[in-house]
């Protein structure tokens, strides 16, 4: 065999391997590909998009909802159970008896993101991990939810709201079924969760009054589930979860505006004390005119505190409202003061009797304030030193 010849076949060999090479990397290639599209042929993506929080109340706890591009369809809605219709009739009525219904709604993701664009709050999107099967499912039940006949819920702010609702779709339509762990400490109550996003805004006097409204059941240490009733807690237990993984990835879509700190020195405390040391002080002056005053202000003191004490009692008896129950308030806050303060001038012994018992409830009070089942708001501890001082004062003239 002569060298050209030998080359020649040598050039063909590499050829041919050359060529089985590439045909075995195309097969690889499509092969990778088949499966990939046998394993999510739906098209869809599900994400979880949460909002930060913005400056007014009712958005200072951030917002929580469920997004859908359907690459089929060509779609992409963000799914929203924080619906309400402020035109419902007698709105604030079923607000404050915990009757008001909330529901779902769809709307465009374009729409819903710069909604929140314009208001300067961040928008985290975590796109979920889902079988092909488990995000046509989530997609057709959101759908189903949609109809007149099943949008709406009672809502509930710590236990069925537009974050607690999300999370439970989540979960049940993932196989297995994840276990979510804990986004706060274990022994954080559903009082100390709230209290951490108030004192971060500065809501100071919302504070005071959801401390007023809500009883002991908000001093609940919550459970790793029941923590996700918060949009942050439920991003971060999903993304804490490990076994198995929910989170498939994770973006921002809009980065959160800095704001300044808008910090006001006019806060409850400070003004109760300012508020309880010169009514002291005036009371302690041995002038006529001065206890004809007090006596006017001591009537408009306990008329206030009596009427505060019925709407607790409103709401604790009159209402759905889960968390207004058993609330201690109505230990300082008495009803009855509604009636009695009108006969705070005149010395009658059931009048004094009445006034005299409840210095001394209020002073046993001031002394389990730290150790009384639920945990009552500070800025209340000079009210509650004026209220008992003025029942004493009352109760041996």
């Amino acid at each position: 065999m002569s060298t050209g010849y030998a080359q020649y076949l040598s050039m063909q060999k590499k050829t041919v391997s050359r060529k089985l090479i590439r045909i075995f990397f195309l097969l690889l290639l499509v092969t990778i590909t088949q499966l990939g599209y046998a394993q999510d042929s739906s098209r869809i993506r599900i994400s979880l998009l949460t909002c930060s929080p913005g400056d007014e109340l009712y958005s200072i706890f951030g917002h929580s909802a469920i997004r859908v591009i359907d690459s089929n369809s060509v779609t992409d809605y963000v799914f929203n159970y924080g619906t309400f219709d402020f035109n419902d009739e007698g709105f604030y009525l079923k607000f404050m008896r915990g009757k008001l219904r909330y529901f779902v709604s769809i709307e465009n993701s374009v729409d819903f993101i710069n909604n929140y664009a314009f208001e300067g709050r961040e928008i985290i999107e975590q796109v979920i991990q889902l079988s092909s099967d488990e995000k046509i499912n989530i997609k057709n039940s959101l759908i189903e939810n949609l109809k007149e006949e099943n949008k709406y819920y009672k809502y509930d702010f710590f236990y069925d709201n537009c974050t607690s609702r999300l999370r439970d779709i989540i979960v049940k339509s993932k196989q297995p079924l994840p276990i979510l762990p804990a986004a706060m400490p274990i022994k954080t109550t559903f009082r100390d969760a709230i209290h951490t996003y108030l004192e971060n805004g500065h809501q100071y006097w919302s504070e005071l009054g959801i401390d007023l409204l809500l009883g002991a059941r908000t001093d609940k240490v919550m459970t790793a589930t029941e923590q996700c009733f918060l949009p942050d807690n439920l991003k971060k237990s999903l993304e804490y979860s490990k076994n198995p993984s929910i989170i498939e990835s994770s973006s921002v879509i809009i980065s959160k505006a800095p704001k300044a700190e808008n910090q006001s020195w006019l806060n409850p405390l400070f003004l109760f004390i300012s508020f309880a040391f010169i009514y002291l002080f005036f009371s302690f002056l041995k002038n006529p005119m001065m206890n004809k005053i007090l006596t006017s202000l001591d009537q408009l003191l306990f008329f206030t505190s009596g009427i505060l004490g019925f709407l607790l009692l409103v709401m604790w008896t009159m209402t759905d409202h889960s968390m207004t129950k058993n609330n201690y308030n109505l230990l300082w806050a008495i009803p009855t003061n509604i009636i009695f303060c009108f006969f705070i001038s005149r010395s009658n012994p059931i009048i004094k009797k009445y006034f005299k018992m409840q210095s001394i409830v209020l002073f046993l009070l001031l002394c389990a304030w730290a150790f009384i089942p639920q945990k009552l708001n500070n800025s209340l501890v000079p009210v509650v030193i004026l209220l008992t001082i003025r029942s004493y004062r009352i109760g041996i003239k």
